[in-house]
């Protein structure tokens, strides 16, 4: 008796175990009554960022900077011209070796600032509407020049040097009413009444004029 219970327990307990390593083998059950299989993969929502498409640019636009509002520079003063002015000389300077040395001096006369820079052209003439006679003044380089600027009222001056006709024995002597001025880059004229005898004969060079300076 106790022989057949023991090999009725060995069966017992042998089916067990072979049950226990069947389960060991087999797939575990999914709990709650969960399908085991694995979760297919859902298309991604509208809402989820990968299935989002790409931001387009945004097209923006620089703003551009706002016009300043500046006023006109104003323009720079234009050249004196002889309209504008008015001449006179200075003989103050004396005079040495047969030679006089006297002021050209040029005024603003007009109502805006001129800009007056180089030489004059000056020369003896018969009267004020008188062609010149002889050789105009030669230009005297050592006096370096300057841009002036001249307010209304205010002048300049330059240095001119007259040779006397009577040092040279071949001057053709003529009288001279005064000098005829042109202001520098300008064709009209001024005129002084000065009375010097003139030399009517070419290459006879009576007169020299220095550039302008400031008083």
């Amino acid at each position: 008796m106790w022989t057949q219970r023991i090999k009725t327990g060995l069966v017992t307990t042998t089916a067990a175990a072979a049950l226990l390593l069947l389960a060991a083998c087999g797939p575990s059950p999914s709990p709650s009554g969960t399908s085991s299989a694995p979760p297919t993969s859902s298309t991604p929502s509208a809402s989820s960022p990968s299935a989002s498409a790409t931001p387009s640019a945004t097209a923006t636009t620089t703003p551009s900077p706002s016009a300043t509002a500046t006023s006109a520079a104003p323009a720079a003063p234009a050249l004196c011209k002889a309209a504008s002015l008015t001449a006179a000389t200075d003989a103050t300077g004396g005079g040495a070796a047969g030679s006089i040395y006297e002021k050209l001096i040029l005024t603003n006369s007009g109502s805006a600032p001129c800009i007056l820079e180089g030489f004059a052209g000056v020369s003896l003439t018969a009267d004020a509407n008188g062609e010149p006679i002889g050789e105009p003044a030669t230009r005297e380089t050592t006096t370096p020049v300057t841009k002036i600027e001249l307010a209304p009222g205010k002048s300049a001056w330059a240095e001119i040097r007259y040779t006397q006709a009577g040092n040279y024995g071949d001057c053709t002597k003529v009288a001279a009413a005064g000098f005829r001025i042109y202001p520098p880059n300008d064709t009209a004229s001024l005129f002084i009444p000065e009375p010097h005898d003139a030399c009517s004969n070419a290459g006879i060079k009576l007169l020299t004029i220095t550039a302008f300076q400031a008083v």
